[in-house]
């Protein structure tokens, strides 16, 4: 594609300039700074990637600021070695990138900076070949997207923009840059990157672009697990996830990502209405919109229903039901994210989340008792605000007097959560005595009985039959059940 021109009349150099001018106070004094030191080793640095595109939409530009320079890797730990700063190391010398800890005010700011390079990728690796090169221009063109191949001069102010990434951003586009097939061969994890892309800015695909996602969706499947499950959980947290997610079923993306999502994939193709029943991808999306963007709850929501179409029965009058998809779909989650290699913590809360979401959208004042409240807040433990979050969001119906229902019946359970946990701190309803003095009472060896026995005394704590702290009496109950046998 043919270089854009870097001339431009003065009234545009005014406006290239005043760019730099809405980052961050803080962020300012780094660039300045770096921009100074660059400059009199007689360097270019150009900032480069997200944050020059966010300045373009007019973003809030996150903490860690990219950098593209015309020196090797060695010449810029040179210069950065004079500068203040709190920390300097090796992000990838060998790619060309060195990395600085800026200080700034009472905080640091994280920096990157990478030698202009091209990149080859043999056929079949995603280890390149990097040769350092001496223009920014050769450097954006290994980019993912045009609307990240933007840079602006340091020094000047003036926007170097090769592919017209400015005016894809006036449209809302996102365009690989060259080749799209060329882009997500170098590296499939870029196929993830441009649906997140899509969640976090709201723009579409351009159609050749799409068209290669579907074409190189399988090789998502070379990518190690644990990048694809960092990409995912950006895309569920953004502000047009929903959007995103439909990327990813349009490409087959979702499944080749996520393959324990194929039964939901195959109900979002089917026709809704029959027997009633509503559209489960839509509704599942809906849910996620609605939910705090938080990554354990936006998971919970992505699977909260996910196992409906493998429960699915139809009864003889034509009802639709799904006995058990909860904790079907507990197990579904719990599969889904070990194989993504999901810290052990946010395996067992969502899961957790799948597996009570019903719970509290069956809550009525008339019906529920103290100690049923107790019992669901134990049960659910850390998660139990997640929990309300995510029955606050699982309410799709356009009826109004459907969600005005369901917000009292969440709000009802709030309240009487606050009313309990003023009377008594929940974590007091746990039986009075452990599993050691258990063994030492009954100078047994461990085993289930001691399991059944503080289960027992827990739920008469709950049920108010027993005080958390009456061991004279837990001890008593306690014989009189292993007596019975």
């Amino acid at each position: 594609m043919p270089k854009q021109s870097s001339s431009a009349p003065e009234s545009a150099i005014q406006v290239m300039l005043s760019l730099l001018d809405h980052l961050d106070p803080r962020q300012r004094a780094v660039v300045a700074t770096l921009a100074e030191a660059f400059a009199s080793a007689g360097a270019e640095l150009y900032l480069v990637g997200g944050p020059v595109r966010d300045l373009l939409l007019v973003r809030p530009v996150p903490n860690d600021l990219d950098f593209a320079t015309s020196i090797p890797p060695e010449r810029t730990k040179e210069i950065c070695a004079r500068i203040n700063h709190a920390g300097l190391y090796d992000v990838g010398e060998k790619f060309g990138t060195i990395g600085i800890v800026m200080p700034a005010g009472t905080t640091t700011i994280p920096v990157e900076i990478t030698t202009y390079r091209s990149e080859q990728y043999e056929a079949g690796s995603r280890h390149p070949e990097v040769a350092f090169g001496s223009r920014i221009e050769d450097d954006l063109a290994r980019r993912d997207v045009t609307v990240n191949a933007i840079a602006i001069d340091t020094g000047s102010g003036q926007i170097v923009d090769p592919f017209y990434g400015q005016a894809d951003l006036a449209m809302g586009l996102l365009r690989a840059v060259g080749d799209p097939d060329d882009r997500f061969a170098e590296d499939p994890l870029r196929l993830l990157r441009v649906a997140r892309f899509v969640s976090q800015l709201g723009f579409a695909v351009e159609s050749g672009t799409m068209a290669a996602m579907s074409r190189q969706a399988r090789t998502l499947e070379t990518i190690s697990r644990e990048r694809i499950l960092a990409e995912l959980t950006k895309l569920l947290c953004g502000d047009y996830a929903d959007h995103a997610l439909d990327v990813l079923l349009e490409t087959g993306l979702l499944t080749v990502a996520m393959p324990e999502l194929l039964p939901i994939e195959g109900a979002a193709s089917n026709h809704p209405g029959v027997h009633r029943e509503k559209d489960l991808w839509e509704h599942t999306k809906r849910v996620i919109m609605q939910a705090p963007a938080r990554p354990t709850v936006r998971w919970a929501a992505l699977l909260h229903d996910a196992a409906k179409p493998l429960t699915r029965s139809v009864d003889s009058r034509g009802e639709v039901h799904f006995f058990g998809h909860e904790r079907v779909g507990a197990d579904l989650a719990s599969k889904l994210l070990r194989r993504l290699k999901a810290d052990k913590r946010t395996q067992h809360d969502v899961r957790r989340l799948v597996e009570l979401h019903l719970r509290p959208a069956s809550y009525d004042t008339e019906t529920w008792t103290d100690s049923a409240v107790r019992r669901l807040a134990l049960e659910a433990g850390d998660v139990l605000h997640d929990l309300l979050d995510l029955a606050a969001a699982d309410v799709t119906s356009g009826r109004a007097h459907k969600q005005r229902a369901s917000a009292r019946r969440v709000q009802g359970l709030k309240d009487h959560l606050a009313r309990l946990e003023q009377q008594q701190a929940l974590d007091e309803f746990q039986s009075p005595l452990d599993g050691n003095e258990l063994r030492a009472l009954f100078d047994r060896p461990p085993g289930r009985w001691i399991a059944e026995i503080k289960d027992h005394l827990r739920e008469l704590v709950i049920d108010g039959e027993l005080a958390s702290d009456d061991k004279e009496r837990a001890a008593e109950i306690a014989h009189e059940l292993l007596a019975r046998g």
